[in-house]
């Protein structure tokens, strides 16, 4: 017969007390960041470890109200998150940001009604002090549930003007796509032609702006090709039907890395060279970039950068600190490689 074990007695603040010969709220304000002298501070640090002492984070963040976590909420489909780049670029800065403050960062994904009800629900219960938003589209339920609970949130990119209370970390995709247009037509090249991808977010709709800005009286709407993701099968799909509608075509802007390595595919399956007969250009400087033959010139965007500056805006809010009015755009220069 096996005699059943008792599982060992957690530590609590007494026995630090007792162990570092203070008192119990002296202990207490040593674990909740409060003053103490050198002495004290020293004699509980040295208890704690000699008694084995570890917080009760739950406990505590029930008393606080607070959860120490952060939700990432990606509104993209599930093979999206996986295979764009730009997106594990933003997840990494936003954890580095997030794990310095000693927050947890918990992945939302919304690829169906269901999730949206789901994450809705999640959202307003309070599992998470504040939220970064991805790919967000105006009159989304999930933003607007965030904007009626006031939760601590921050949009990587700008949707819309409706939720100008909630404060963005970015990038000028209408200047970028312009300067990047701007470069592929310095080339030479006549018939210039778009793979737009993803028009229904604010990306999506201002690098079609910039590209339309640039090219002006030369801008052909039949030149224009809408996918609806940013990604490689999108890419090839948006090229073959440019070839087939302006066979005499000779550049092509991709609004993402990876269209373009679509598009690149599709271009030499109908027998063209790039960047003989045409000139392909994409956006980001993602990994994409330099899986493509030939690499592709491109618009840098800082991923990682902006993932932990929504993260500290996210963090800073939660604090009651004021925040930058509106949002903040970092710097996108262009990259320029063999592709154009």
């Amino acid at each position: 017969m096996t005699t059943p074990r008792r599982s060992a007695r957690r530590a609590t603040v007494h026995d630090v007390a007792a162990a570092a010969g203070v008192s119990r709220g002296t202990v207490s304000r040593v674990i909740n960041g409060g003053y103490v002298s050198p002495q004290a501070r020293s004699a509980i640090e040295a208890a704690i470890k000699r008694v084995g002492y570890v917080p009760n984070t739950a406990a505590r963040n029930l008393v606080m109200q607070r959860s120490q976590a952060v939700g990432f909420i990606v509104l993209e489909p599930h093979m999206l998150f996986l295979e764009d780049p730009n997106i594990g670029g933003l997840m990494l800065g936003a954890n580095r940001t997030l794990s310095a403050a000693d927050y947890q960062m918990v992945n939302l994904v919304v690829d169906s009604d269901r999730d949206t009800a789901r994450i809705t629900r999640y959202l307003s219960s309070g599992f998470v002090d504040g939220a970064i938003i991805v790919s967000a589209r105006a009159h989304d339920p999930i933003i607007k549930v965030i904007a009626d609970v006031a939760l601590p949130a921050v949009f990587i990119g700008h949707p819309s003007d409706l939720y100008a209370q909630i404060p963005f970390v970015g990038i000028d995709n209408v200047a970028s796509s312009r300067a990047i247009t701007e470069r592929l037509m310095a080339t030479g090249r006549r018939r210039i032609g778009m793979i737009a991808a993803a028009v229904d977010r604010d990306s999506g709709a201002d690098r079609l702006t910039g590209f339309r800005e640039a090219l002006g009286s030369r801008f052909d709407p039949g030149l224009v090709a809408e996918v609806p993701l940013y990604d490689f099968s999108h890419g090839a799909e948006g090229m073959n039907r440019l070839l087939e509608r302006t066979p005499e075509l000779d550049g092509v802007f991709a609004a993402s890395d990876a269209v373009a390595a679509g598009a690149i595919e599709a271009l030499r399956s109908a027998g063209r060279t790039v960047p003989g007969d045409v000139g392909v250009v994409g956006f980001d400087d993602s990994s994409w970039a330099t899986r493509t033959r030939p690499h592709l010139s491109t618009v840098h965007q800082p991923a990682a950068d902006i993932g932990a500056r929504s993260a500290d805006m996210v963090m800073r809010q939660i604090r009651g600190e004021e925040v930058e009015r509106g949002g903040v755009m970092l710097p996108t220069p262009i990259v320029w490689r063999a592709s154009a």
